[in-house]
């Protein structure tokens, strides 16, 4: 089993160039939604650096939401007009969902831009996060967080493929469940583009 490191991390994302983060993903045999019709969108994928190992911090979203409700999910949100990147869409967000600070969290980088089926262009913004965490939790957007081992979302033994009907068509799509948590859709998508990041031989 993989057991990744912080220095490990840090190494991979200052091995490769920024202009390798350009390409983007789209998730398993979903149709490809056109450019133009897209929201854009960032996340930050929270690795959280514990004694024990790292950890991926995620958050449950509440149910009454609009979009992908009750799912688990990366602290983000819609890119706005006042962010000037991705990176700050990211951070802000999860400084308001969760009441993660900018200080604590370390940016190693970004992976490719994510493109889901139901039309938003993602960027997962990767950052190290020192503790103690201190979370302060948005009541209206997240009903829980909670933190899964990382060498548990690599190991491609984890990663499931399952099938549902949208439109009127059976699409594929990647699911890790946890302890009772089910991390699936794009949550589960960025943590294999994740992985394939990390290990280039996946």
């Amino acid at each position: 089993m993989l057991l990744p490191t912080a220095a490990w991390l840090r190494l991979c994302f200052a091995a490769t160039p920024a202009a390798d983060h350009t390409a983007f993903v789209t998730e398993p045999d979903w149709p490809e939604p056109a450019p133009h019709d897209l929201t854009a969108a960032a996340v930050l994928i929270p690795l959280v650096l514990r004694e024990t190992g790292l950890t991926v911090l995620l958050t449950q979203r509440t149910a009454h939401l609009r979009d992908h409700a009750g799912q688990i999910s990366f602290p983000g949100g819609r890119c706005e007009e006042q962010d000037s990147s991705p990176v700050e869409t990211a951070l802000r967000e999860a400084q308001e969902e969760v009441g993660l600070t900018e200080g604590q969290v370390e940016v190693l980088g970004v992976l490719p831009e994510y493109r889901t089926g139901t039309g938003f262009s993602i960027v997962p913004v990767v950052g190290l996060v020192h503790p103690p965490l201190n979370l302060k939790l948005d009541d209206f957007e997240v009903a829980e967080a909670f933190e899964t081992p990382l060498s548990f979302l690599l190991d491609p033994a984890n990663c499931l493929r399952h099938n549902i009907e949208f439109q009127g068509s059976l699409r594929e799509y990647y699911a890790m469940p946890w302890e009772g948590y089910y991390i699936w859709g794009a949550t589960a998508g960025m943590l294999v583009s994740l992985r394939r990041f990390l290990i280039a031989d996946d």
